[in-house]
């Protein structure tokens, strides 16, 4: 298997499947805070695309690394999470209509085409048309 997942630590759930649903993710499995669990953890799956969230509530603050920075630190910064889809166009129209975009669709350097916007939590996202990493090279 040669998946890969993200996660993103949030404080709510409800903001991130209304946000993420919008753009076309559904919901996998959620777990609820139990006896083993001090928090929710979800799973969210767009075409090969998982996203995971925890904590859904405020022990966002408390996780062990995260808990070093002040609560307000901007989420994400300096990472860009990409996600290959296959209706680039179609979600770009959608996502203007409830997202901040933060960087129009257009083609890029190596001929696909992807835009990128701030999910309700700060995260940076790229939405692009699917391409293979290790062609990259060969179109620069």
């Amino acid at each position: 298997m040669n998946d890969s997942y993200v996660e993103l630590h949030v404080p709510d759930f409800d903001i991130a499947k209304d946000f993420y649903c919008k753009l076309g993710f559904e919901v996998v499995w959620e777990k609820r805070p139990s006896d083993k669990l001090r928090a929710w953890y979800l799973v969210m799956k767009r075409e090969s695309c998982f996203v995971c969230f925890w904590p859904g509530n405020q022990e966002v603050e408390n996780q062990t690394y995260f808990k070093n920075f002040p609560a307000n630190t901007k989420k994400g910064y300096g990472v860009e999470i990409i996600f290959p889809v296959s209706d680039i166009d179609g979600l770009y129209e959608l996502a203007k209509t409830f997202a901040n975009i933060v960087g129009e669709l257009k083609v890029r350097h190596f001929g696909k085409k992807d835009f990128r916007l701030e999910d309700p939590f700060g995260y940076y996202l790229r939405f692009t048309e699917p391409y293979d990493i290790l062609d990259l090279d060969k179109k620069s």
